[in-house]
């Protein structure tokens, strides 16, 4: 299975239920061979099959105009030839089912025979990602936010370890604005959602909506499992509603 570089749609396909600088221009990275798709959230009745983290949503005409949050990049394992995805991320929209777009930033681990991948993107889904070529290495620190302001986004992703930073302005028209999240994902590729790629677990750190932290609002906890119920990554407890941290637990 060969990924098509540059190209990696992150399309969050259903909402879970309620229950649960530097101005740089982009260019194509060395993503995992295939072409990788970050989709919506897939839901599988309080769980997701390809979210793992915190989503806060917002109800009728409400809308959020920021999302933000640190992460430290952890390390991929990667097991013989097997591809494998994992992404970290922040972004808006998505995670309700009337959302039909996601405008998100974050980086990867991907494996692709036998060897880990490090990257970093923005995408405005439903158009497709875009990766950058800055060298990502496990144990950097990222800063990443997506604010709003009408139907412009502007989407900034930093890896304060590497000393690079990348901004994007961006416009859309069918944004509803009504969700913030902080996620790892199991990207999809043309078939469906990817082996989960073992990372250990990422630390998520001031994970803020709308300038206040995103405990404020008493977000969605999803935990990662498949639709037999086999649980992939889980989600700590929120600490001082800003904190947490998604451990791997199967692929």
């Amino acid at each position: 299975m060969s990924v098509k570089k540059g190209l990696r749609a992150r399309l969050f396909v259903a909402a879970l239920a309620p229950t649960v600088a530097l101005l740089a221009a982009p260019a194509s990275a060395g993503a995992a061979a295939g072409v990788i798709t970050h989709s919506s959230m897939l839901r599988n009745g309080v769980e997701s099959t390809n979210w793992s983290g915190f989503a806060a949503s917002k109800q009728a005409a409400d809308t959020f105009t920021s999302v933000s949050a640190s992460w430290v990049q952890p390390t991929g394992t990667c097991t013989g030839s097997k591809t494998t995805a994992a992404a970290f991320w922040v972004g808006l929209d998505g995670y309700r089912e009337n959302s039909p777009s996601v405008e998100q930033t974050g980086s990867d681990v991907d494996c692709d025979g036998g060897s880990p991948v490090y990257y970093a993107w923005y995408e405005m889904y439903p158009a497709g990602s875009v990766d950058y070529s800055n060298l990502v290495k496990p144990g950097d620190v990222f800063t990443a936010s997506v604010t709003a302001s009408g139907t412009s986004f502007a989407i900034t992703i930093k890896d304060t370890t590497q000393g690079w930073t990348h901004t994007q302005n961006k416009t859309s028209g069918s944004a509803k604005q009504n969700s913030a999240e902080v996620i790892a994902e199991a990207p999809s590729d043309e078939v469906g959602v990817l082996p989960l790629t073992d990372f250990g677990t990422v630390h998520f750190t001031s994970a803020m909506a709308d300038g206040v932290d995103i405990g404020t609002y008493k977000p969605a906890k999803i935990t990662m499992a498949t639709s037999g119920g086999k649980v992939e990554a889980q989600p700590s407890v929120l600490s001082s509603g800003e904190n947490f941290s998604v451990a791997w637990k199967s692929t």
